[in-house]
């Protein structure tokens, strides 16, 4: 799925999709590093979390059911 077609599923802004592909590796999202993103980008979590799976990306080691 392209940026632009993450953006409209859901409407992730554009800097929680580029931040989650920058952090993300080999196609997954540890969940402590999910929810330190949501908290240094200042948007809840879910919206991380949204972003993740618009673009394919697992959330892993969840430790609080956040995502």
């Amino acid at each position: 799925m392209t940026m632009e077609n993450a953006k409209k599923d859901n409407q992730v802004s554009e800097r929680v999709i580029e931040a989650v592909k920058i952090k993300a590796v080999n196609g997954k999202l540890s969940c402590p590093m999910a929810r330190a993103l949501a908290k240094e980008l200042n948007v809840p979590a879910k919206e991380v979390g949204k972003a993740a799976n618009n673009l394919g990306i697992k959330i892993h080691s969840c430790e609080l059911d956040c995502f």
